[in-house]
């Protein structure tokens, strides 16, 4: 296995332009069919680092809360114990909160502040200790994998496939970058029954985004 540290080296590396020739290759356009948002049987959960989170804070006047929650791996059936990383908050249906529906239609209502992983759905990029997004591959060109959704296989422009092929790029990078400083950063809280802790790139964290132990 290799390290974080060659993958991030890898993923510095890669080549945009190769990106947009593979996302072109496997072709996509948003039908806003909201199936990237919806929980579908589970909660959603997409990752959202913590400057997007405070990002969002900022530019929706949200409370930590309203934008993210605990990571759910790992912890218990009540919520508590230690898990890594946030996910979006989700509504009562397990969809993301800030998705909106109207006559079977879907919208982001935060899109132009929505977090990397909304930006670059639904492809990835092939490295260690990058995420496969809501499922593994179902098709792949080069170093981009590409999941579940009806719009793939669509004509897409190349100034659109640059522009996915640039996040996608800034993705895999923040991705391992969290990787390498939640593993740096990591020391075991030994919460308290009930308690929830949140190991972050900056530390452990409550779940309202407060320093944990403070």
């Amino acid at each position: 296995m290799e390290r974080l540290e060659d993958e991030l080296e890898r993923a510095r590396a890669l080549d945009p332009d190769a990106l947009a020739d593979a996302i072109e290759e496997l072709g996509f356009e948003c039908t806003r069919c909201g199936g990237c948002c919806k929980g579908l049987g589970d909660e959603h959960t997409a990752t959202v680092f913590p400057d997007e989170v405070r990002e969002l804070e900022a530019a929706e006047d949200l409370e930590w809360r309203d934008v993210a929650r605990p990571m759910p791996f790992g912890l218990d059936s009540d919520g508590a114990g230690e898990t890594f990383e946030w996910a979006l908050q989700t509504d009562g249906c397990g969809d993301c909160t800030f998705y909106e529906e109207d006559d079977g239609e879907g919208a982001c209502s935060v899109h132009a502040d929505r977090p990397l992983i909304c930006r670059t759905y639904p492809f990835s990029v092939a490295l260690g200790g990058t995420s496969t997004p809501m499922g593994e591959a179902v098709d792949e060109a080069g170093m981009v994998r590409a999941h579940e959704c009806e719009g793939l296989g669509r004509d897409i422009s190349r100034a659109d496939a640059e522009e996915l092929a640039g996040a996608l790029k800034e993705r895999a990078v923040r991705e391992l970058e969290e990787a390498i400083r939640v593993r740096d950063e990591y020391a075991p809280a030994d919460p308290d029954p009930g308690e929830t802790v949140v190991h972050d790139s900056e530390g452990a964290k409550r779940p309202d985004g407060t320093p944990y132990g403070e």
